[in-house]
């Protein structure tokens, strides 16, 4: 008996194989395109579809007893009665949108919208490009049977069954996120039929058997049981094990993502103006997402522009003692709690005694005082994370783990699996068909970087330095 998870990124989709007693067998990936022109973001549905049946059919050899799975969130597609996709998917970073967002905050104000959502409102999130749709493509929406998110439309040509799960329905901005379901008075000033969307279930809720047309189009066997999984920072978070407050998932890939866990909705606005969102986890808590724009993407620019080395032969050239350089690392604006695009980078401190290799090392510790800003605000909300579980590219990289346990001063664990995501997936999957326990883990621990003391005191003391370059740099470089 096999469990899969199977992982829907925005550039590309993965399904990773364990057995009974969580060992892992197999992955597969595909990728597709983003198009992007015209300042639009679009991905066609039909080879996204296209990747799916690819990955699913590649392990259909092995006999597969329960699949989950996983999306990025906020992404939508409207299907016709057929079940054919009638228009492109809008990634959130297209810009359409925006006109009924600002239509949305004057109606029902920005605070009534968070505390209800979990969301500050943005264009980035479903309702509002599900409005621009409605008002634009009207022949399309007329033509609409149902709006699936990405999640929710792959289980549906899977099953034919129409659910999402309570994290990935949260990303849509008229989801209540307390109880549990469908605003009502958003959906009705929308003009926007509540029956289009999905039925809200719980993380890792079975939705039912393949059809039968979907068995013959992948390969598997018809008596596989597809489950709804959670949002992917959800099923990273899962499969980091983080589901209490003090474990905490940093998810590093291009972007980074700190998700911290509440025990309850918040009710305080000054959370939501921060633009921390928050959506259901597991056993009824929650997660708060903490972001940065600019995770892997600073090591990245560094190596393309700088550095002919791969990051493990440049993470050889650093030294283990900070490097007393202080870089803001917001190449692309700020995040979580600035939530401001015209921020920009800065670096202070250089002299002709650094090398460009002081200046990667200084670009870690950047990113680690960003988390450490958001996670010192945050204490004042009852969350203070006493581990940090690495997860994506970035858990690769001894030299960063370690500076992030020096600069926070709390454990930082990196797992051994590459696939955290999907091993969460497959967690969900497993604990569905009652073929794991909740206790069961499908990824163990490689190493666990503990603060060096003297490191943490010299880093505390320039991380208080650190903190006023944001209001100094935004003065000067504000173009306002």
């Amino acid at each position: 008996m096999y469990i899969g998870g199977l992982d829907i990124g925005t550039s590309g989709c993965k399904i990773v194989l364990y057995d009974e007693k969580g060992d892992f067998v197999k992955s597969e990936y595909r990728e597709y395109d983003v198009a992007r022109s015209g300042g639009l973001h679009e991905i066609d549905p039909n080879a996204l579809l296209d990747a799916v049946v690819e990955v699913l059919s590649a392990v259909s050899d092995y006999d597969i007893s329960a699949i989950a799975v996983t999306s990025f969130g906020e992404s939508f597609v409207m299907v016709d009665s057929d079940g054919k996709p009638l228009n492109q998917i809008m990634l959130y970073t297209d810009p359409r949108g925006s006109e009924e967002c600002e239509t949305l905050k004057k109606h029902f104000g920005e605070e009534r919208l968070s505390y209800l959502t979990g969301t500050k409102p943005h264009e980035m999130y479903s309702l509002p490009k599900i409005m621009w749709l409605k008002a634009n493509r009207s022949e399309l929406y007329n033509r609409a049977a149902a709006i699936l998110l990405i999640q929710d439309y792959v289980v549906y040509k899977l099953t034919g069954k129409r659910q999402i799960d309570y994290s990935l329905a949260a990303r849509t901005a008229c989801f209540d996120i307390k109880n549990k379901c469908w605003i009502d008075e958003m959906l009705d000033f929308c003009g926007i039929e509540k029956n289009l969307l999905s039925c809200p279930v719980p993380s890792g809720t079975a939705a039912g058997e393949l059809t039968e047309a979907a068995a013959k189009v992948t390969g598997l066997g018809e008596k596989t049981v597809i489950v709804s999984g959670c949002h992917d920072q959800i099923a990273a978070m899962t499969g980091a094990g983080a589901f209490e407050n003090s474990r905490v998932m940093d998810g590093t890939g291009t972007v980074e993502c700190v998700p911290l866990i509440m025990d309850e909705a918040p009710e305080n606005m000054e959370l939501y103006r921060c633009g921390y969102s928050v959506v259901p986890h597991i056993n009824g808590k929650y997660a708060c997402y903490v972001l940065s724009y600019t995770g892997g993407a600073t090591l990245k620019w560094f190596r393309d522009s700088f550095s002919d080395l791969s990051y493990a032969e440049m993470d050889k050239q650093v030294s283990a003692e900070p490097t007393g350089l202080l870089i803001m690392p917001h190449f692309a604006g700020a995040a979580t709690p600035y939530m401001d695009t015209g921020s920009k980078a800065a670096v202070l401190g250089l002299t002709f005694e650094h090398g460009k290799y002081d200046i990667y090392k200084a670009l870690m510790e950047g990113t680690a005082y960003e988390i450490k800003v958001n996670t010192e605000l945050l204490k004042d909300f009852g969350i203070e994370p006493k581990m940090l579980v690495a997860t994506g590219g970035g858990a690769n990289s001894d030299v960063w783990l370690q500076i992030k346990a020096d600069v926070l001063g709390i454990p930082v664990t990196a797992l051994d699996a590459g696939e955290i995501g999907a091993a969460g997936t497959a967690y969900l999957a497993g604990l569905a068909i009652g073929a794991y326990d909740k206790d069961m883990r499908l990824t163990s621990e490689r190493c666990v970087f503990r603060p060096d003391e003297e490191r943490h005191k010299i880093y505390c003391r320039n991380y208080e330095k650190y903190k006023k370059i944001y209001g100094a740099v935004r003065e000067v470089m504000c173009d306002e």
